[in-house]
């Protein structure tokens, strides 16, 4: 393909992958926003009623503090959403452009790295979700009962999208491992040797990308990450032996020596 062909090509795709964004925008934004504000509200709903304003009825209702502020939330979360809904379209139309420049080995290897990724990302997201609750009871009920709390919808809804994001991030940990040792970089020896190191490392990442820094959540992200650290570790070890079986089976030849020619 010439340059003018590609450059069209790469039109198509993003207009394909435009629509679909449109589309999954207009549904979110209609229909599933109710539904999806209610999900994102559920563990601070979760909370003791005294943490909540100190209002006692069982209600969960966040504030506002602007005029455009409930339309501006609006938007923000329908295209969050709009994005993750539209991710398998938008994601094929960047996989049918950049395919056919890749070799039959790059395509094998590609498929398998991004949909793990994808699952482990889900996978992280959901595991914060769960232990969301836990963490703004700890943070809320801090202050004692001298202290009422009235949470803002735009700064409470920031926290949990964070969150979310921060701990699916932290879920590539592994799958980035694997890539390095698929490429030759770490093997099972460096990574047994590296142990104290990484957990020192475990411990400065969370602490950092966690927003509260509240010990709870630098548990909760710092554990699964470790745990996937000696997942990743035997792994290796697996691999390395039968790495070094192989050099030991294969035939050794000297610099100098003719290796026979099998015809």
């Amino acid at each position: 393909m010439s340059l003018f062909d590609h450059l069209a090509e790469l039109r198509n795709r993003l207009f394909k992958a435009s629509l679909s964004l449109v589309i999954a925008f207009s549904l979110t934004a209609t229909v599933l926003y109710d539904p999806v504000f209610s999900i994102l509200t559920k563990p601070y709903c979760n909370l003791p009623a005294d943490l909540r304003g100190g209002t006692g009825q069982g209600d969960c209702t966040l504030i506002t503090l602007g005029v455009a502020e409930p339309f501006l939330l609006r938007l923000r979360i329908s295209l969050i959403c709009a994005v993750l809904l539209a991710a398998p379209f938008w994601l094929y139309q960047l996989w049918a452009f950049i395919t056919p420049g890749l070799h039959a080995k790059e395509k094998r290897f590609a498929v398998p790295f991004v949909l793990t990724s994808t699952f482990l990302f889900g996978l992280g997201s959901l595991f914060a979700y769960l232990t969301l609750d836990r963490g703004l009871n700890f943070l809320l009920g801090f202050g004692g009962e001298q202290l009422t709390t009235l949470l803002q919808a735009d700064r409470y809804l920031n926290y949990v999208i964070f969150v979310l994001i921060a701990f699916g991030v932290s879920f590539q940990f592994p799958l980035l491992l694997v890539f390095l040792e698929l490429v030759g970089v770490v093997d099972d020896i460096k990574l047994r040797r590296w142990r104290r190191g990484m957990i020192f490392g475990i411990a400065v990442f969370t602490a950092v990308i966690t927003p509260s820094q509240d010990p709870f959540t630098f548990f909760a992200m710092a554990a699964p990450m470790y745990a996937f650290y000696e997942i990743v570790v035997v792994y290796a070890r697996f691999r390395g032996r039968a790495r070094r079986r192989r050099a030991v089976d294969a035939p050794q030849w000297d610099d100098d020596e003719t290796s026979p020619i099998d015809a």
